[in-house]
């Protein structure tokens, strides 16, 4: 009789224990703890299932466990709307609740004689009823809110509604000029009054009209260089290490576990693998310095495939506007992008000429538009034969390019998420953030490259930038183009030539997968 391994049983109990300690927590917090708690079922419930089954002796195939994934991203992205809508109509109840209580207190007090309010007068009574609800709002000093106040006007932004909001508040009303100009004079005008205490938002509301949102600048900035993190980056750091120098052993014909002496033969093209990350996380951070944004340490990510699926670095300060995203965004693909693609080239002319010294099955140039096309060029007649010589250069090349065509994924915080909000808004992002997770599910049915990558986003980098200073200027004719183009460079890299596509050019022969 096969005993059980005690990984699947291990995981499964600790999952359960987890969703228990997580459903007695969120009770306390009403509505929205539970909304919450259901949302961490939603996320998990697939690999519970899994393994669940797998303990029990049942194993499920990996077309139901595809099925699975894309049913837990619609429910969580349901209940993440839900949380949403309960959220507002709570804010919204406690905002009205707050209203009241302080006009009853104005009221009672210009009723009393002598303007005293003694300890069971209404206005106490008032006060100690709203005295949690205050604790959630932390309004800002009456001085500071009689400066914010008068710092609006008819011909900038005309305020109907003012709402306490964290340590901060919200005006609502009516924009009545270019949203940069209103933005710069607003801000403007508020560092005249309050110094740096204080960031000005002007961004789209719910009901997709123009408020301005006033923080500290404490509360707009967040720490993410933590003790914990730090130690973590550094074994992200030890472990891409190690992958990179893996496949490039694997590249040069070493089977490292026979021969582990000459696993350092693998190191130069871990060096090329950290030049292709070095200058990313280069043209990302001089962007950032241009803009005065500042950025946490960056997170890399390992991967057996490819070396690395890159890194993500977390926005810690406000961005100004929609134009400092979209660099910040753009400036790594580029970067990557190009150097990638000249490896790319050089490494196929190359082995056009004959110095070619990794034999790999010429159906491999299948699995790109972008490669096998290129390839087409430069090796001709050469990719109707089985398998042909390239050299290394060309596998540095082409996963560089996969790493960046991966990061420009319409996503979250990747490269490609930040351009689409840049360019569309944060409503479209969003969208594009879950239809690319429905679209990595389908796609591992092709390549299980896909699901990794897609946990990676669901996980980690699913989530937009925080509201920008100035988040309703629209960008420039130039940057959405290069944007469009920068999407659609992902995608030839990223989808496979087809079968009938690949025969016409002579290339191999069966179709190839997504990725390499």
């Amino acid at each position: 009789m096969m005993s059980t391994p005690l990984l699947p049983i291990t995981v499964f109990v600790f999952t359960l224990a987890l969703l228990g300690w997580g459903y007695f927590r969120s009770r306390k917090f009403g509505k929205l703890g539970l909304l919450s708690w259901l949302q961490f079922v939603a996320l998990m419930s697939p690999w519970l299932v899994y393994f669940g089954l797998f303990v029990s002796g049942i194993f499920i195939n990996f077309t139901t466990l595809l099925f699975l994934l894309l049913g837990s991203t619609i429910a969580y992205v349901a209940i993440s709307n839900k949380l949403r809508k309960v959220a507002t109509e709570e804010r919204s109840t406690i905002e009205q609740k707050l209203k009241q209580d302080l006009e009853k207190m104005i009221n009672d007090q210009s009723k009393s004689a002598d303007g005293s309010s003694p300890v069971n007068s209404p206005i106490a009574v008032a006060m100690s009823q709203g005295k949690t609800q205050l604790k959630l709002f932390k309004a800002v000093p009456a001085e500071d809110m009689k400066l914010m106040q008068g710092m609006f006007g008819i011909e900038t932004y005309y305020v109907t509604e003012t709402i306490p909001y964290q340590e901060g508040a919200i005006f609502k009303g009516n924009l009545r000029g270019e949203p940069d100009v209103v933005h710069e004079r607003l801000t403007k005008t508020l560092h005249e009054r309050l110094g740096d205490k204080y960031n000005l938002f002007l961004v789209e509301g719910q009901d997709r009209k123009p408020v301005v949102i006033v923080l500290p600048s404490r509360v707009s900035n967040i720490d993410n260089n933590t003790v914990p993190q730090k130690i973590l980056i550094a074994v992200l750091i030890i472990a891409n290490a190690y992958t990179a120098v893996n496949l490039g052993a694997l590249v040069s014909g070493i089977p490292v576990v026979q021969q582990p002496q000459e696993y350092l033969a693998g190191l130069p093209f871990a060096l090329g693998v950290v030049a292709i990350l070095g200058i990313r996380e280069l043209a990302m951070r001089m962007m950032a310095k241009k803009y005065q944004v500042t950025m946490s340490l960056p997170f890399l990510l390992p991967s057996s495939q490819l070396g690395s699926f890159g890194a993500f670095s977390r926005i810690s300060s406000p961005l100004p506007n929609r134009i400092a995203l979209f660099d910040i965004a753009i400036a790594p693909a580029m970067a990557s992008g190009l150097l990638s693609l000249l490896m790319l080239l050089v490494g196929l002319r190359l082995s056009a000429i004959g110095m070619g010294s990794i034999d790999i099955p010429t159906q491999i140039f299948q699995a790109s538009v972008l490669a096998g096309t290129l390839a087409k060029l430069f090796l001709g007649d050469a990719l109707r034969s089985s398998f042909i010589a390239i050299h290394p250069l060309v596998v540095l090349g082409w996963l560089g390019s996969v790493i960046t065509a991966l990061n420009l994924m319409p996503a979250g915080q990747l490269d490609g998420g930040r351009i689409v909000q840049s360019i569309y808004g944060r409503r479209t992002a969003s969208w594009t953030t879950v239809l690319t997770l429905i679209f990595l599910v389908i796609a591992t049915v092709i390549n299980p490259l896909a699901l990794y990558w897609g946990g990676i986003i669901l996980i980690l980098l699913r989530d937009l930038e925080r509201p920008m200073l100035n988040e309703l200027s629209e960008l420039d004719e130039d940057r959405e183009a290069l944007g469009i183009v920068a999407l659609f460079w992902m995608l030839i890299t990223l989808l496979p030539l087809t079968s009938g596509v690949a025969a016409r050019l002579g290339i191999g022969g069966v179709s190839g997968g997504l990725l390499p």
